[in-house]
């Protein structure tokens, strides 16, 4: 069966792809750009990756017509820029006219649970696009989740960064409202069980394991799974603002997405009863397993996708490959460069840098900087990597988002997501006569871009200095260190 996967590069799609290859589907896979999507892993003639930007309705006729089903499964909730609510609504009008001119039967929808009287923004706008996509002429299946329990998704990682850095927390009155959290698994297992399942065909299915739960408890079970003990205090003066800056400062999400999750948190997502999980013989499995199950996976380094890849930003929406070419005119850098005589062991030093490993010299350094960059209202340092050992072009890298990762051309590009007046970028490479090449340039915007990069250098002369050293040697030493 041919089937189109919108939203291929994101946490759910990544999931469910794999399953989709591995039941010998034929998948058309929609991405903004091409250089994003790491096809190489997957090793099969089943995979077509196409370029499509639903908002640019001139790209859908890359959109084979002879494709039988699709899944919808565009978000914009994490958007940093614009209107979500409008981008949500013209990405599913745009798909929903364009898939009338395919062969598809079956569109299915994974939508959240819109059980409350009083919707947040975010369900409005996804209550709205499934009333969008009922209209067209093809079957209708929505499955409407709650809380996703997986490794690297949202949910599971901000309780994980509450959890893990606050013994007590004073919080607001929305962790007493009741959810119903799903793992992983079995999301992707109704994903997939109801497709081309005409029983399914033009119906909508709240989908939630077996454990209905306030956020509170969440907190506090997913603590004593990880054999910790936490205290929660929940006070009602927190008002939405507040509570935003919290989650905002206390976990690796971004501002933007923390107002619309909070705003999202104050309304109760627990299921309406439906026979879809005995019809499809799923075993869900409860909160505690489910958090088990994405411990298992991070410790395997089995991490399949992350939410952080996903983040909707500038640079994604423009496309990695706009950024990929390093300027020179108009711009300023610090190049280092070292000999050295082990190739394979210092491009396995920078191809680890950042997360746990760290940034080689001054980690404390840019923990201020990211700390100030949360201040500024930008990521902040404790997005983290995905996997200790691996990127992918697209991958979120500590405050960075990765450009090129090349292992033949020994070649690492990394471009700044922190807020900045200019744009930078860090360069590693290695040459043919062995030779390191570590290059820092930024693009300055206006005379604070200037100022800026001036009131650094003294910082960049023995960071930089630092850094490219101890990835020669792989040793990581601070700057107090008298060898550095």
């Amino acid at each position: 069966m041919k089937i189109l996967l919108t939203g291929s590069t994101g946490y759910i799609a990544q999931r469910l792809l794999p399953v989709l290859l591995n039941k010998g589907h034929e998948v058309v896979c929609c991405v903004r750009d091409k250089k994003r999507f790491h096809t190489e892993k997957y090793q099969t003639s089943s995979l077509n990756v196409i370029e499509v930007d639903f908002l640019d309705p001139e790209s859908l006729v890359n959109i084979p017509g002879d494709i039988e089903a699709a899944y919808f499964l565009i978000h914009s909730m994490s958007s940093s820029s614009g209107d979500f609510e409008m981008m949500e609504e013209q990405s599913a009008i745009n798909f929903r006219e364009y898939l009338t001119r395919t062969r598809v039967k079956q569109v299915i929808y994974l939508s959240g649970i819109v059980n409350d009287e009083n919707l947040s923004q975010h369900l409005s706008s996804r209550r709205n696009v499934e009333r969008i996509l009922s209209s067209g002429s093809f079957a209708l299946t929505t499955l409407r989740a709650g809380i996703i329990i997986g490794s690297g998704s949202a949910s599971f990682e901000i309780i994980r960064d509450l959890v893990e850095k606050l013994p007590v927390m004073i919080a607001p009155r929305w962790l007493n409202t009741a959810s119903q959290p799903i793992a992983i698994r079995n999301v992707i297992e109704f994903l997939s069980g109801v497709l081309m399942t005409p029983e399914t065909y033009n119906k909508s299915y709240d989908i939630g394991g077996p454990d209905v739960m306030t956020y509170k408890q969440m907190i506090l079970t997913f603590a004593r799974v990880r054999g910790l003990n936490r205290k929660v205090w929940i006070v009602p003066v927190m008002t939405p603002k507040l509570s935003s800056f919290w989650l905002y400062f206390i976990t690796s999400t971004s501002y933007s997405l923390a107002v619309r999750l909070v705003d999202s948190m104050k309304v109760e997502v627990v299921c309406r009863e439906n026979p879809l999980r005995e019809f499809l013989g799923i075993k869900l499995l409860s909160y505690e397993e489910a958090i088990k199950a994405a411990f298992e996976k991070i410790e395997m380094n089995m991490v399949a996708s992350s939410w952080k890849d996903a983040l909707t930003s500038e640079i994604l929406f423009e496309g990695i490959s706009s950024y990929s070419e390093v300027p020179v005119y108009g711009c300023y850098s610090d190049s280092k460069k070292l000999q050295i005589t082990n190739p394979d062991f210092v491009l396995n030093n920078f191809w680890t840098i950042g997360g746990d490993t760290g940034w080689y010299y001054g980690d404390w350094l840019w923990g201020i900087r990211g700390f100030i960059d949360k201040l500024c209202g930008g990521v902040g340092l404790r997005r983290g990597r995905k996997s200790p050992t691996e990127l992918s072009p697209g991958d979120a890298l500590d405050f960075w988002r990765v450009l090129i990762v090349d292992r033949k051309a020994k070649r690492l590009l990394l471009f700044a997501e922190m807020k900045l007046p200019g744009e930078a970028w860090l360069e590693f490479r290695i040459d043919e006569n062995n030779i390191l090449h570590q290059t820092a340039t930024f693009r300055p915007l206006g005379i604070w871009g200037r100022l800026y990069w001036f009131s650094l250098l003294p910082f960049h002369l023995f960071i930089f200095n630092g850094m490219i050293r101890n990835i020669a040697s792989g040793k990581k030493k601070r700057l107090s260190d008298k060898s550095a």
